[in-house]
């Protein structure tokens, strides 16, 4: 069961740059930072706030790497803005597979790591209504064994 919005992931040319504007104008704060090679970007994630599951919602700031990664292809197509919105749930696999069977195409055939340890995965936009859809269950909160 979907239990949350996780984080709207947005993409940007800078990274610095964009941490600085939603610092000043909002007063988020990076609450982690990494890089996913296998994804391609570099990421900072701003916590907005605590969630009544435990969790937390985030604002994911994602610059590419390389011009060949998911995110740079889209920035070079759309330019910085909304990428895809995320959903927090405590079963990536179960909720994934239940989705699957109504017809939504998932675009992993397992989740993927994904920031801070999570377990994730991608629903297909023309699927969902235009919106690029991510999956996530957090490090430590899986009901699941994996």
């Amino acid at each position: 069961m979907l239990t949350r919005i996780d984080h709207i992931g947005i993409a940007c040319f800078d990274l610095d740059t964009t941490v600085e504007f939603y610092r000043a104008t909002y007063g988020f704060e990076v609450f982690h930072t990494e890089v996913n090679e296998e994804q391609g970007v570099r990421e900072a994630m701003l916590k907005i706030n605590e969630t009544s599951d435990g969790g937390a919602s985030y604002l994911q700031l994602l610059e590419p790497t390389r011009e060949d990664s998911a995110v740079g292809k889209w920035l070079a197509k759309n330019g910085e803005g909304v990428h895809h919105i995320a959903f927090g749930t405590a079963d990536v696999d179960g909720d994934a597979a239940s989705i699957r069977d109504k017809g939504v195409r998932v675009l992993y055939d397992e989740p993927r790591i994904g920031s801070m340890g999570s377990r994730i995965t991608f629903l297909h936009p023309k699927d969902c209504h235009g919106v690029l859809t991510e999956l996530v269950t957090s490090a430590g909160t899986s009901s699941a064994e994996h």
